[in-house]
């Protein structure tokens, strides 16, 4: 068994057919340890392997969270992104996460109380002085900072070629990947496309309310648009989250890749602009000349994404009608957490117990909520 999988001995899925909906990361993760625990696994794909959301995520990873259920599910993730490292050209990359303020402040206190909180959950993080961070990372400006905190279990990596390792281990344990094929699912038994299955996991990011529907299921789920950017650095960085601001940044291959430009409305899966407008360049290019003095950016490429809103921010994850289960709603985290939601999700298919405080059914699928910017300190 490969060094991403913990399945040596466990058979549960023997016998069982599951459909996924959906090859980002995620769904992908899902199938790979559905079929690693012996399940008959098909994924369905309307475009290619990591084609929408998860090659479109920002690669930031930590298990900075105050919240216990939130900080396990995040450790997790980090230990399984480590453990594919080096697989299929995928690698994580150690990067510290830095998050701040520049006013004093309810904002200020939230990161002081946030490090408790992380702290009593076990995380690496502490708070981080100015000076200290500035010795640390020359080419960054701190003198503005009243308030940081630092993680350092944290780290970046290339979304896509999480996916594509994944993928590849996937079909190497049986999984039938059948892209460019657009699924629809229906009820009693089980359906995709007509085909009868045991189980269907729908992880079709900001299409997943919609391919619900078409079953007759209902989920509060809301796509809106996020955008990033990536620019020529020589400098060392962090990862970094100004939430005075509200932008972050983080160490790319071509430099830097920075972004946020969230957009609090619903948009459509179908139809948004996957380019970056011209307001977000022009004042993220400004943000990273503030925060990196003498640094005039060179923006390589910008482009945007879907990310999907739920009315607690949590995920929908979990059995949400008999056999149909659905892993949506990450608020702009659900590549970070990618590793063990899959992971936990396949282990609910097979009779685990899911997150209850991630049950899809805590909702009646029809609730109004307004939609709100996923990274923020409050």
């Amino acid at each position: 068994m490969d060094e991403f999988s913990d399945a040596d001995g466990d058979d549960r899925g023997a016998g069982r057919s599951v459909a996924v909906v959906g090859a980002g990361a995620v769904g992908l993760t899902a199938a790979h340890d559905l079929a690693a625990r012996g399940a008959s696994v098909t994924v369905y794909e309307r475009g290619s392997v990591a084609s929408e959301s998860t090659g479109r995520a920002a690669g930031i990873l930590y298990d900075a969270y105050a919240e216990d259920v939130d900080a396990r599910v995040a450790a997790r993730a980090i230990e399984r992104f480590r453990a594919l490292s080096g697989t299929g050209g995928f690698a994580f990359r150690e990067t510290p996460y830095v998050w701040f303020v520049t006013e004093p402040g309810r904002k200020a206190d939230a990161i002081r109380e946030q490090v408790e909180g992380m702290r009593r959950n076990g995380r690496h993080v502490e708070r981080v002085d100015p000076a200290d961070l500035a010795a640390e990372y020359p080419a960054l400006r701190t003198d503005d900072i009243v308030e940081a905190a630092v993680s350092r279990n944290a780290g970046v990596a290339d979304t896509a070629a999480y996916a594509d390792a994944v993928a590849e281990l996937a079909v190497d344990a049986g999984v039938e990947l059948r892209e460019h094929t657009p699924a629809e699912v229906s009820l009693d038994p089980p359906r995709v496309n007509g085909d009868a299955y045991d189980a269907v996991l729908v992880a079709a990011g900001a299409r997943t309310r919609d391919v619900l529907a078409e079953a007759g299921l209902s989920v509060p789920l809301k796509p809106y648009r996020v955008q990033a950017l990536t620019a020529d650095f020589d400098g060392a960085i962090p990862t970094l989250y100004d939430a005075t601001e509200s932008y972050y940044a983080r160490p790319h291959p071509e430099g830097v890749l920075a972004g946020d430009g969230t957009e609090e409305v619903e948009a459509d899966p179908d139809a948004y602009d996957r380019d970056g407008d011209d307001w977000f360049v022009d004042a993220t290019r400004e943000r990273l000349a503030e925060r990196l003095p003498g640094y005039e950016p060179d923006v390589s490429r910008a482009w945007a994404g879907l990310c999907t809103a739920t009315p607690d921010r949590d995920p929908l994850l979990g059995e949400l009608d008999a056999g149909v289960y659905v892993a949506a709603g990450w608020q702009g985290h659900g590549f970070m957490r990618a590793p063990a939601t899959g992971e936990l999700v396949a282990d609910e298919i097979l009779g685990g117990d899911g997150v209850p405080a991630f049950d899809p059914t805590r909702f009646d699928g029809d609730e109004a909520f307004d939609v709100v910017e996923g990274m923020t300190v409050e």
